[in-house]
């Protein structure tokens, strides 16, 4: 792991090696920052290996008690239950690259107050909810982020959804 990592990437590391190497689920360190152990919120954590998605996965509002097991929780999962890839190996872990997003609270919003550059979006219809982070590599659209969380969520094109937006606070 390289030094000029954030504390939050360097925690989800630190746990998908872990769990991929001996089955552990990490402790919470005690020397983490103040913000890791006394604030929640929900949370992305995405890999990539060779500039490819490799796993993401994250929750939309926070579950556990504090940042850090937010972060450790939606790390492992990321690298082993993300349902489009196969769990991460050991000989892959040198190779991931990560990113952790903190999102602030959801707030509801109309189509005209979306900037995919700045906010991410959450569609809604009923119990089907479709989330997608703002600010990635080929969406440059609101229509664009708006159809593909969508089609995440299994609704289609001409259904009604709610729509909501937050900000993200994006760690390398």
């Amino acid at each position: 792991m390289t030094d000029n990592l954030s504390p939050h990437v360097k925690l989800a590391l630190s746990a998908i090696e872990a769990y991929v190497r001996y089955g552990k689920i990490i402790q919470v360190p005690e020397d983490l920052p103040p913000e890791l152990l006394n604030n929640r919120a929900g949370v992305f954590v995405s890999l990539k290996k060779d500039g490819q998605l490799r796993g993401c996965i994250g929750t939309i509002e926070p579950v556990h008690k504090c940042l850090a097991e937010e972060i450790i929780a939606n790390a492992i999962s990321a690298a082993t239950r993300d349902p489009r890839f196969l769990p991460v190996e050991e000989s892959e872990l040198d190779d991931l690259v990560c990113s952790v997003d903190v999102l602030s609270p959801a707030e509801e919003c109309q189509l005209c107050d979306l900037d995919p550059k700045q906010y991410g979006v959450i569609v809604e219809n009923g119990m089907r909810r479709g989330l997608l982070l703002p600010d990635l590599e080929g969406i440059d659209t609101v229509e664009e982020q708006v159809e593909i969380a969508k089609r995440k969520a299994f609704i289609n094109s001409n259904e009604p959804v709610k729509i909501y937006r937050f900000k993200v606070t994006r760690y390398k």
